[in-house]
């Protein structure tokens, strides 16, 4: 994935984000765990787009 579509990614996710919690009224917590989910969700997707976490399909839970 080129550099610059990983930007502009993070930007528009980042602006989504900071409109949300700015003008969508709704309770701290629920914000909070969005932005947790989001976060988290971001994280997870840029480590897989430079290569650094494989596929999660290859992992395995239990047996």
């Amino acid at each position: 994935m080129p550099l610059i579509n990983l930007v502009i990614t993070l930007v528009v996710v980042g602006m989504a984000l900071w409109l949300i919690n700015r003008f969508i009224p709704m309770a701290s917590s629920i914000k909070t765990i969005l932005n947790v989910v989001v976060v988290v969700f971001v994280v997870v997707w840029v480590l897989q787009a430079v290569g650094l976490w494989g596929e999660l399909s290859s992992y395995r839970i239990g047996r």
